[in-house]
């Protein structure tokens, strides 16, 4: 076996090992027991509930309605009334996310009980099991050694390869009236609200020679200036997913020669006349890759981008911080703490542009969330050097 986790459990009377995957990072399972189309639901859950995976070796499809039956049973437990927008933004709000987050991490925990193994060419060896090698591939990377998944990861990895081929229509980066597609890859967060995106296409350029894309993701923001006719632009991120995301998107685009992807932490070498960030919005930890984009733990990433960003900015330049306001309603920062950050920076607030978002769970009122997601704005601060 290799170096990587492995999870031990007994079958026949033989003890097993096989290769752990876990993209969230979960340690392989201490208890591992044998499943198939004979287990009830109520029985699934109750060992998955009490610490007891589930090696699943019955029809592929009858795990996923398995899997269906066990998130109906977890849904049943009471939730926490959602705040109602008279609540204000007190401190109810962060205790409401917090207990959400909870909630949300111990679903995830006891629905990831139901294990599928992996041939080392990703093939699943159950009856009726669709093909995911592909999938695989693309979030592993090459095979080669049987290995074990939680069903609900690898249903997560079906649908990012769903997402990878349609692509997200993003209607500014369109020519000819027709809009263009960005094709996130597992694990690079996908830019379906397009309200951050349309406020970089619409703020008033400084320059059109130069720019930095701090934290690119699919790479976006920086196909968004390339578009409007800024000749250069560096993009940066340090995730290599996130780098070949943002490579691949961007030579589709026919952008690859005005856009220069780079991996760096933050800043790229030297200074621009114009440095765009749309940072992780919620100081939180994440639990999964995809929610790197999303969870920013002790607003790192804000406060480096804040920090460093006057060095990096060229005499009269702009830097342009893309941010919604969804920690404040949550209590989990405060406006004046953010302008502080400013000010200590030696940063100043040039103008704003606000948006409101329009996805679905700003209207959701059974959302635990709900009055915090309701007050949400999304804006773009124009900072510059005091």
């Amino acid at each position: 076996m290799s170096d990587h986790p492995t999870i031990n459990w007994t079958e026949a009377g033989k003890a097993c090992t096989a290769r752990w995957r876990s993209e969230s990072g979960l340690p392989p399972h201490k208890r591992v027991v044998i499943a198939d189309d004979t287990m009830k639901a109520d029985d699934a859950y109750r060992l998955a509930c009490e610490g007891t995976a589930l090696l699943w070796r019955g029809d592929f499809q009858n795990a996923r309605q398995l899997l269906l039956a066990m998130s109906r049973r977890a849904d049943r437990k009471p939730r926490k009334p959602a705040l109602s927008p008279s609540e204000g933004t007190s401190g109810a709000d962060g205790v409401a996310f917090n207990l959400h987050r909870q909630a949300q991490s111990q679903r995830a925990r006891t629905l990831a009980m139901i294990l599928l193994p992996l041939a080392g060419d990703y093939t699943i060896p159950l009856r009726r099991a669709p093909d995911v090698r592909q999938a695989c591939t693309e979030a592993y990377g090459i095979g080669g050694e049987p290995s074990v998944v939680s069903l609900r990861e690898l249903l997560g990895l079906i649908g990012a390869h769903e997402w990878r081929k349609k692509g997200v229509e993003i209607a500014v980066l369109g020519v000819a009236g027709l809009g263009a597609r960005i094709h996130p890859h597992y694990g690079v967060y996908s830019p379906v609200r397009g309200e951050y995106v349309g406020l970089v296409n619409e703020a008033p350029l400084p320059t059109s020679e130069l720019a930095f894309d701090i934290g690119t993701g699919t790479g976006v923001l920086a196909a968004v200036l390339a578009r409007r006719g800024v000749k250069h632009i560096v993009a940066t991120d340090q995730d290599p997913r996130a780098l070949a995301c943002a490579r691949e998107n961007l030579a589709r685009l026919g952008l690859s020669a005005q856009v220069e992807v780079v991996q760096a932490d933050l800043f790229p070498a030297g200074k621009a006349p114009l440095i765009v960030c749309n940072p992780p919005w919620i100081p939180a930890r994440p639990g999964s890759p995809i929610e790197r984009a999303i969870f920013d733990p002790d607003s790192r990433m804000l406060r480096g981008f804040i920090n460093g960003l006057a060095e990096h900015l060229e005499q009269g330049g702009e830097g342009w911080l893309v941010l919604s306001d969804i920690a404040e309603h949550l209590g989990l920062r405060t406006r004046d703490e953010l302008l502080a950050a400013f000010a200590a920076a030696g940063l100043k607030v040039i103008a704003r542009m606000d948006v409101k978002p329009h996805h679905p769970k700003v209207s959701d009122a059974a959302d635990p969330l709900h009055a915090a997601r309701a007050a949400e704005i999304t804006s773009l601060w124009r900072l510059a050097v005091r």
